[in-house]
Order: C-alpha cells, then structure tokens, then sequence
C-alpha cells in the first residue's frame, strides 16, 4: 500500500537518486536535507515497502505557497502518486492558512500540465527561458486566489 508522509532526513539519499534520475539539474541530497530544517518548509514522499516512489516540496510564505519540485519514480507513473502527492501537499498548505499555490512547469511536460489541471491548477502565464538544460519557458500555474 502506497502511504504519503512526512520526508525525513534518512529519504534523503533515495530521494536524491530519484531526483537525478529525471531531473537535468538536480538537487543535491544536502539541498534535501537543508530544506527539511527550514520552519516554513512541507516536503512530503509517497512510500511503498520502505521504497520513495515520489516526492514533493514546497516552500511558504505568509499566505502562499510555492511548490519547488515533484517527482514520481518513472516506472510508477499513472499509479495516481502525483495526485496523492499533490493532495497532500494541499491538505498541508490549507493547515498552515496558505490559500494560494504556485508552480512552474516546462510548457512540454504535457502530462505534468495535466496533472496540475486536474488538480485545480490554472495556467496564469509564461516565464520565458526559464529552465536550462534544454532552455525552455515554463508555464506559471496556480491553485488557489
């Protein structure tokens, strides 16, 4: 049974793997683990068997909320995880009184676009060469006010 919580510490290492298994600039396990100390962070992981399927970060600040990355392991994609993932993260956001999410997209990640739509995410506009490796823009999509 896949169960979403908390990241901790000691996901760090799997989760750094993950993250540079998709990512062209990946975060470091000591980026992870820096964040996990800050007050005004949630990062979650989707879990099964003692195996990071997924994960998601975002950081707060006063009212809103910016989510910085979400990874689903490839092989367990369409698996529901980023929904999960994606529901939690907003659970969380709504506890702390944040009413609105942000995010950046690469404009071809067509399935992360339709994720984040099925989510209640809206396409407000585009950042232009936003992401390296390759260049490309990325579409700003919020959740909320």
């Amino acid at each position: 049974m896949i169960t979403v919580r908390a990241m901790q510490v000691k996901d760090a290492e799997q989760v750094s793997e993950l993250e540079k298994m998709i990512f062209s600039q990946p975060w470091s396990y000591q980026g992870f683990v820096d964040s996990l100390s800050l007050p005004n962070t949630v990062f979650l992981v989707a879990e099964e068997n003692n195996k990071i399927l997924g994960y998601i970060g975002m950081y707060l600040s006063i009212d809103e909320g910016e989510i910085t990355n979400v990874a689903v392991s490839p092989e367990m994609r369409c698996h529901g995880i980023g929904g999960m993932l994606l529901a939690e993260a907003k659970k969380e956001a709504e506890s702390r009184s944040v009413g609105r999410i942000v995010l950046e997209v690469r404009c071809s990640n067509d399935s992360a676009i339709r994720l984040y739509e099925r989510n209640g995410f809206v396409n407000h506009g585009v950042r232009k060469g936003f992401y390296e490796l390759p260049k490309e823009d990325a579409y700003i999509m919020i959740y909320g006010q």
